[in-house]
């Protein structure tokens, strides 16, 4: 999956630096999830590689902060990233790539927020992969890598986007701890 994240990111060292460090620690974080529950029969190695490529979208986006020099608006960089998965052929990979920005997003979400992302498909984590991966890659951000963030500060940032994100992201904690 890093050879992936190598075609993708070619030529951008920085931005592919920082795709594997986020990523490995969405990644470390969703296994340890998953460890905790033995009963859910989670595949391990989707997990890792999955979380490994659930923002490889970026790099079609404008966010020169994190080193992204594309066109389209970062809050796009989910199914920005589901095409470039599915295009390789990895359709269950796409899924969590296309549906882990915030908490999810709802077809209602995205009109009263006037984002400009697709009303015609499931923007939000349905299978327990996805949410263990939507929910882990809450506690890392893109620009202080390794870190991870306190729950205090992940509530913080999602109560800016709506009561529907704290409510499932309370709900996800309950599930997982």
């Amino acid at each position: 999956m890093r050879k992936l994240l190598e075609k993708y990111c070619a030529g951008n060292e920085e931005l592919l630096k920082i795709l594997i460090s986020h990523g490995e620690s969405v990644a470390d974080k969703a296994k340890e999830i998953a460890l905790r529950h033995p009963e859910w029969n989670i595949d391990l190695k989707f997990l890792e590689e999955a979380a490994l490529l659930h923002d490889i979208g970026v790099v079609r986006c404008n966010a020169p902060g994190i080193y992204c020099f594309g066109t389209e608006p970062y809050i796009c960089h989910g199914i920005l990233g589901a095409e470039i998965l599915r295009a390789e052929g990895l359709e269950e990979h796409a899924k969590i790539a296309e549906r882990h920005t915030g908490c999810g997003l709802t077809p209602t979400s995205i009109k009263e927020r006037n984002l400009p992302l697709p009303l015609d498909r499931v923007l939000y984590p349905i299978s327990l992969e996805e949410q263990i991966i939507c929910f882990a890659d809450k506690f890392f951000s893109k620009t202080h890598l390794g870190e991870e963030k306190p729950i205090e500060r992940v509530k913080a940032s999602l109560a800016k986007h709506g009561q529907q994100n704290m409510e499932q992201f309370e709900d996800w904690y309950r599930m997982f701890y």
